[in-house]
């Protein structure tokens, strides 16, 4: 049987050396989720991942029912837990929502959409590779090119420059208001909303 729920994952990479590098938002835009929530993420039995099942708030109305995740992997390797916990849930492709941070979008922006390539991310190549499709929603938010001659990995596994961590809990609700409106109003929605 399919659920109706829909399972929000963030990628990124897991303990508190990576924790404030660009390549980790998704983390942080799923954390700021369960805050919202009125919850924190555990470790699923599954082992692989953390979690967090409830439903989002709506006036009125008992919201949408969630799972929040994010792997216990490295971000190259999340497809494993991530397909995990859809199955145990069972959760198809089409109400993955996958938050993950976008190069070819400036730093403080967010784009939604559904399906696509990898476009040379590694969390997303692994999720395509593990799920056998790319249709599933993408929560982008944009931390722009590295500087000068800077290597991309180099860039993403660093930390947010003085002046974006002013901005960055701005982006943060962004991204998390996205997916709220994503699993309640639709993408088209969304990207109108998001998008423009």
């Amino acid at each position: 049987m399919v659920s109706e729920a829909w399972l929000v994952v963030g990628l990124g990479n897991p303990g508190a050396r990576y924790a404030g590098h660009r390549h980790n938002i998704g983390y942080r835009v799923v954390d700021a989720m369960a805050e919202r929530m009125g919850g924190s993420l555990r470790a699923h039995k599954l082992g692989r991942a953390d979690v967090l099942e409830g439903r989002l708030e709506m006036p009125g109305l008992p919201g949408p029912r969630v799972v929040l995740g994010r792997a216990r992997s490295y971000m190259n390797e999340s497809g494993g837990p991530v397909v995990g916990l859809s199955k145990f849930y069972g959760i198809a492709a089409g109400r993955l929502v996958v938050i993950h941070d976008e190069l070819d979008l400036p730093f403080d922006r967010i784009r939604v959409k559904f399906g696509g390539g990898d476009n040379g991310h590694n969390g997303l190549r692994s999720l395509r590779a593990s799920l056998g499709t790319g249709d599933f929603y993408r929560v982008r938010c944009g931390v722009g090119r590295p500087p000068g001659r800077q290597e991309v990995a180099d860039y993403v596994l660093s930390d947010y420059s003085a002046a974006e961590r002013v901005e960055l809990p701005i982006q943060i609700a962004d991204a998390a208001d996205a997916v709220e409106c994503l699993v309640t109003e639709g993408l088209a929605q969304t990207q109108q909303r998001f998008n423009s």
